[in-house]
Parts: C-alpha cells; sequence; structure tokens
C-alpha cells in the first residue's frame, strides 16, 4: 500500500460564499483577475457577483466566458490570447466542469508555453503555474478538487487528461445558491456524474484508506440528497450536501482515479456528441454489475457503511448498487439504452476499441478486455 496524500486545496462552503471572493483574492496580493466561465453563468448574473465582489477591494477583472461544454483546445487558445493581452495574476474558474477544466488549460499554456496537447499526461508543467480559484455553480465533475484538465482535441475530440500537481486549486469556494439556477437537466446530468465518481473511486486499483473515506462520504451525501434535489430544486440544504458530495468525491478521484464507466462514456461523447452525464448513465449500472466479479467486498463495504447513517439507500451486494442507481437514472429522466440515443450497433466495436484506449481503463477493478468493454456496451444496447 502506497499512499500520499496532500490536500492542496482549501475548502470553502456556505450560502452567499460567492461574496468572499474579493476579500480572498486580496490575499494573493494581485490587482488583475482573469475570471473563466460560460455564457449561461453570465446570463445567471453568476460573473457579475464575483466581479462585483473583486471590484469591492479594488481588484480588475476580466470575464472569458467563450468556453463550450466538453471545452476542447480551441477553447484553450482563445482564452491564453486573452491572457496574454490582459496578463493576469490569478485565475478564477466560475462554472461548471467545463469552466474549470478550461482555466486550468489556459494556466498551463499561458505559464508554461506550448500548446495544450504538452501537457497531456501528469506532471508536465514546465514551471509553477498562476494560482486559481475554484467556484463551481454545478455538482458535479469536482473539478474544484482535482488537478487534472479534460481538455478534448478540436479535431478529434479525443479528451486529454492534462495534470500537475502545480494546477490543483488553491481554494474551492462552494455556495450553494449558485446552483439554484441550475436547469433541470443539468441538475440531473451532473449529479449521476458525481455518484459515477463516488461509486468508481471506491472500487479502483489505486483506491487506499484514505480515498475511501471520501468514496464514501460522498455517495452517502450524494445518494441521499440527489431525489431531493430532483424533485424540489429549491431545497438549498439538499443543493449544499450535493455540492459537498461533488466537492468530495472530486479528492476520491485525485487519490484513486476512475474506472471503466467513464472510459466507455468518452467514446459516446466523441463520436455521438452525447452530453457526458447521459453518456455515463447509460453505462455504469452495467460496470457496476461486471465489477461486482471482482469487488463484491468492496460494494458490500459501501452499502453497510451507508445504508446503516441512511436506510433510503440500498443494503447488500453489486446487484443492490446497480438496481438502485438504475432507479436514480430513471428518475432523473436519463436515457438508459444506447439505441435510444443514436448509437448504432454496428459501430460498438469500433467504440470499445476507443474505450479501451481511455486513460482511466487501467484503474478500473476488473481487468477488461476490448470484447468486454464490447459486451457492456452491447448490454447497455
Amino acid at each position: 500500500m502506497q499512499i500520499d496524500f496532500a490536500p492542496r486545496t482549501r475548502i470553502i462552503q456556505a450560502p452567499g460564499a460567492i461574496e468572499q471572493l474579493g476579500s480572498l483574492v486580496a490575499e494573493f496580493s494581485v490587482q488583475r483577475v482573469l475570471l473563466v466561465s460560460d455564457v449561461g453563468v453570465v446570463s445567471a448574473g453568476h460573473s457579475q457577483l464575483a466581479c462585483d465582489s473583486l471590484a469591492a477591494v479594488g481588484i480588475e477583472a476580466l470575464v472569458f466566458s467563450d468556453v463550450q461544454e466538453n471545452p476542447t483546445t480551441e477553447d484553450v487558445d482563445k482564452g491564453v490570447a486573452v491572457a496574454r493581452d490582459f496578463q493576469p495574476q490569478l485565475l478564477v474558474g466560475l462554472g461548471g466542469g467545463s469552466s474549470m477544466d478550461c482555466a486550468k488549460g489556459i494556466n498551463f499554456v499561458y505559464s508554461c508555453g506550448g500548446r495544450m496537447e504538452d501537457y497531456w499526461g501528469t506532471g508536465k508543467a514546465t514551471s509553477d503555474l498562476l494560482p486559481m480559484i475554484a467556484v463551481p455553480t454545478t455538482a458535479g465533475t469536482g473539478s474544484e478538487t482535482q488537478s487534472f484538465a479534460l481538455i478534448s482535441t478540436a479535431d478529434s475530440h479525443l479528451k486529454m487528461a492534462c495534470g500537475d500537481k502545480r494546477a490543483s486549486c488553491r481554494i474551492a469556494l462552494l455556495d450553494p445558491q449558485l446552483t439554484l439556477t441550475q436547469p433541470a437537466q443539468v441538475t440531473a446530468l451532473t449529479g449521476i456524474d458525481a455518484i459515477a465518481h463516488a461509486l468508481e473511486t471506491c472500487v479502483t486499483t489505486r483506491r487506499n484508506p484514505i480515498s475511501t473515506i471520501f468514496s464514501h462520504q460522498a455517495w452517502l451525501l450524494l445518494a441521499a440528497n440527489f431525489p431531493s434535489v430532483l424533485t424540489n430544486g429549491e431545497c438549498l440544504e439538499s443543493r449544499a450536501a450535493m455540492q459537498l458530495g461533488a466537492c468530495l468525491a472530486g479528492i476520491a478521484i485525485e487519490n484513486s482515479m476512475l474506472g471503466a464507466a467513464h472510459s466507455l462514456a468518452n467514446p459516446l461523447t466523441a463520436e455521438y456528441g452525447i452530453v457526458h452525464g447521459q453518456a455515463v448513465a447509460l453505462m455504469l449500472p452495467h460496470v457496476i454489475r461486471f465489477n461486482g466479479f471482482e469487488c463484491r467486498a468492496q460494494y458490500q463495504e459501501l452499502l453497510q457503511a451507508t445504508s446503516a447513517v441512511d436506510s433510503r439507500l440500498p443494503a447488500g451486494d453489486e446487484e443492490a448498487l446497480a438496481a438502485f442507481v438504475e432507479q436514480l437514472i430513471e428518475q432523473a429522466g436519463l436515457q438508459r439504452k444506447l439505441s435510444d440515443c443514436g448509437v448504432e450497433q454496428q459501430r460498438l466495436g469500433e467504440l470499445a476499441v476507443e474505450a479501451d484506449k481511455q486513460w482511466t481503463v487501467q484503474f478500473n477493478p476488473r481487468k477488461v478486455t476490448v470484447d468486454q468493454l464490447r459486451e457492456l456496451y452491447e448490454l447497455a444496447f
């Protein structure tokens, strides 16, 4: 067993916490901040709240919002061009995982030069990066507590995991009030993604006793509160629990990585444009059952630990867990079959080859071949 646990991100959570942004940035003694966001967050007024807080302490802010879902190298290049003109001293990623990942990507290239592709892998930064603060407006990716940026190539849409410990955000500012403006569909998609993070991290080959603590606590918060935010999106307590759960799952990912469900999901997004949360939802129950062959004990431990705290959560083995996840997916109104999402059965073999190239497949607890990846696609079809 090898453990190297070094928390690099200060976590602050409170309703209205966005108002603290200016005073927190002032602690870094900077004058110019590039705020990376997207048009939806700008339209919701959150970017203006951030700028107002920065202006109140005399800090100049520039908003870059030309970020699309699943940010590409083109998005990063546009942001770097803005940064080179503005010359920020600190970056703020305000939004969902796309905004936070794009901010990290901009930081890599702006601080170290080269192209985004140069940072594919781990530890590729050649110098210190600018300090970053993450302000998530969703409860999904957990990017605020990870040192990785997921950036797709503009031509092939291949997702590159670009990680370096120096890319970790200094502060994760969690304001559950910012999540109240999410459309119901975004709440569903990001919530399922966060749940997948908790479930995959608790069984990967790189899990350890510390990461498992975060996986279990994230699962408890997410699974217990996801139904509530689906039916009552105004419940701030449930929103806060989801936001914290996603954040803790991000810490688990940082220490244990992910598995086959995400490896299978990525080609669906790249080839068919299926939104990431929906792609994960299609594959997660099948991967849980597949992994149960190797890690039934880990699933049972998870369910025993959480069902003892909250009786609404399932007890049993991988079948009980998979059935419960399927129930959540159905309640979220997401598709459960590849055929309903426009995927062609004759391309499943091709998709399996692409899934086998994904970085996270190597951390799946049960070794999985290309043929088995195709079988999992067939089950989901």
